[in-house]
């Protein structure tokens, strides 16, 4: 018998009890945004690959390949190349860039490579020592050994 002339309830079956309250009164969080920073101070050697949002405010040596954002403070350097949907640049770039959507390379920014992408803002005061593709929406781009290349068709139509 419980303590105030009740019955008295196992552990579990209070466990239970009060586990279910807990799930009903919590909210239900939102997912959270894939967000990654590379601190001023860090150094990544290797591939960052994945989905999601990297800012990099210190030094990649090495490939970056995402399905989201990356975004190249002005004390940010990348030494390899960066394909993804969105580009920003206000740090160094060298390698060759894929953008599938958009880069903007700010006045603070420089790429030392070839830029392949949909469409493409230099502001005043930014560099590009390379070669750039501008390629239609729709085209897929594809990556080779000598750097971004155009799908296998001739040129000058995707300037059309």
């Amino acid at each position: 018998m419980g303590l105030f002339g009740g019955q008295a309830k196992a552990p579990d079956q209070l466990e239970e009890r009060y586990a279910a309250e807990d799930q009903e009164e919590m909210p239900q969080l939102p997912e959270p945004h894939t967000n990654t920073v590379i601190a001023k101070d860090l150094t990544v050697t290797g591939t960052l690959r994945g989905d999601g949002v990297v800012q990099i405010e210190g030094r990649v040596e090495g490939e970056v390949s995402l399905k989201g954002y990356v975004i190249v403070s002005p004390t940010g350097v990348i030494k390899g190349p960066v394909e993804a949907d969105v580009i920003r640049i206000a740090g160094s770039v060298e390698g060759n860039i894929i953008a599938h959507d958009h880069l903007r390379l700010e006045k603070t920014g420089s790429v030392l490579g070839d830029v392949t992408t949909v469409s493409f803002v230099i502001e005043d005061g930014g560099r590009l020592n390379g070669r750039t593709t501008m390629v239609k929406e729709a085209q897929p781009v594809q990556r080779s050994a000598e750097g971004p290349q155009l799908p296998a068709e001739d040129p000058e139509e995707a300037f059309q």
